[in-house]
């Protein structure tokens, strides 16, 4: 069996660094303020019909409509949307670099919105090795429906068996590893290196 040669990262996690309370602590002077607004109002729910494929206008105009006490704050979500991620995952920039430095193709498959992936690409150099961008927001799929790891699998133009897949969500990693992925859950940088020489993509 070849062993794989790809290696395909989640974004959010993973590659980056992001959390909405790093923008609403700015926007909170209070904690429990704060959570309570992201636990009813700007939910993970409501943010995951954005990564389905709803447009961050018609997300924002219906959410504010509902809420208009919190108009500034709901705008704030994707009008700031950068402002959610510091930085890179501590660790990850080497581990891309790494493998890119030994000619690994490089790959995203990530659950977001579609305009918010331009957005990182433009701000953040991680992303400069990388080949082919599967976003959930643009097939109006989402891991782990098997579906996009198939698309995917066509746009990379390789085996599923010979491509690792990285992401911080258990079902996503079970997705992955259903449809032949190689496919690990991403903890931290250091045991995702270990991981990796393992495989025989990076040294130890």
């Amino acid at each position: 069996m070849t062993p794989p040669d790809a290696v395909v990262f989640d974004m959010g996690g993973v590659l980056l660094d992001w959390n909405p309370r790093h923008l609403y602590r700015k926007l909170f002077d209070d904690t429990a303020d704060m959570e309570h607004f992201l636990a009813t109002v700007c939910t993970e729910d409501w943010n995951v019909r954005q990564d389905a494929g709803r447009s961050l206008r018609a997300a924002t105009e219906d959410l504010t409509a509902r809420h208009p006490e919190h108009a500034d704050r709901i705008e704030a979500y994707y009008d700031r949307w950068l402002e959610m991620i510091p930085g890179p995952v501590d660790g990850m920039t080497e581990i891309v670099e790494a493998l890119a430095s030994r000619d690994v193709p490089l790959h995203v498959l990530s659950n977001c919105a579609r305009e918010t992936m331009p957005m990182a690409r433009r701000r953040f150099r991680i992303f400069d090795p990388f080949d082919v961008f599967v976003v959930s927001g643009e097939e109006r799929v989402m891991k782990p429906d098997r579906r996009v790891y198939e698309i995917l699998i066509d746009r990379v133009g390789r085996p599923a068996g010979r491509m690792v897949f990285i992401d911080d969500r258990p079902e996503n990693v079970a997705g992955a590893a259903a449809a032949g992925f190689v496919a690990l859950l991403f903890r931290d940088a250091e045991r995702l290196r270990d991981d990796l020489a393992a495989l025989g993509l990076l040294d130890r």
